[in-house]
């Protein structure tokens, strides 16, 4: 979807779960009128999200998207257009050592995606096998469960910080990495691209920074989360907020911000 072509009038970069995919079902559906929009002015849609970059490469297919890159596991890497498989090292080995060596008292109040089998992860995520197979194919990442109570839970990312390890709150999951966001690689795809105007959405914690580094951020209503502080920019309307849900809220979004930047 989109020819990269230079000036590039908008580049979009979205969350999905809650955000681009309904958090109920993943249905997409109701954002097409947009997509098709964003298609027919040429603007790039970047994905953005925890997903692993074996679950996102056919997402990115299946929406039209493979022209563009998709950043994957909340920033941690990235899928280049085209491609199957993020090109970084692996750190997934790395966290789970340090979850295994350094943090075994806790081991029994996190339950990460390595700890599960197939079908525990269809059990807490709603994806069907073969998606949660691909959940499972990590390499920059550990989304998990915290069972425990907040104040060990206080303790346990104390104990990841002090090995460099970060802790992320997304639309479901606790998520691992070595601090990588997705504002991180944003950046990188805005200074290759240079956009016009770039718009980011999403619904969660590990978004705000996303949110916040776009030209406009829209925060996408998920009735299923505690809704997201007052963002920097939001008083002064750069940050804006949906009152529908999930790609209902996204369609709305970018079809009035495409009115806005006169790009419809």
């Amino acid at each position: 979807m989109g020819a990269m072509t230079r000036p590039l009038p908008l580049l979009v970069f979205t969350d999905l779960d809650g955000t681009l995919l309904s958090h109920e079902d993943y249905d997409w559906s109701p954002a097409k009128p947009a997509l098709d929009a964003l298609n027919e002015i040429g603007a790039g849609i970047v994905m953005a999200s925890s997903k692993t970059a074996a679950e996102m490469g056919p997402l990115r297919e299946a929406l039209g998207l493979s022209a563009w890159p998709a950043i994957c596991e909340n920033g941690a890497g990235i899928l280049p257009p085209q491609s199957a498989a993020a090109v970084e090292k692996s750190d997934y080995g790395e966290i789970r050592a340090v979850l295994e060596e350094q943090l075994s008292k806790h081991r029994q109040q996190f339950r990460g995606f390595g700890d599960m089998t197939c079908a525990e992860v269809v059990e807490v995520t709603g994806l069907p096998k073969t998606e949660a197979r691909r959940a499972k194919d990590r390499a920059f990442s550990e989304p998990g469960i915290w069972s425990g109570p907040e104040e060990e839970k206080s303790a346990f990312l104390a104990a990841l910080s002090e090995q460099g390890i970060k802790a992320r709150e997304g639309g479901r999951f606790l998520t691992l990495s070595f601090g990588q966001t997705k504002a991180d690689r944003m950046r990188e795809v805005i200074a290759q691209f240079q956009p016009r105007h770039s718009i980011a959405l999403g619904d969660a914690p590990n978004d705000i920074e996303m949110l916040e580094t776009a030209d406009v951020g829209v925060i996408v209503h998920n009735p299923h989360r505690v809704p997201l502080p007052a963002l920097t920019g939001e008083a002064a309307g750069r940050i804006r907020r949906t009152t529908q849900a999930g790609p209902e809220g996204w369609n709305t979004a970018v079809l009035s911000l495409l009115a806005e930047f006169g790009l419809r």
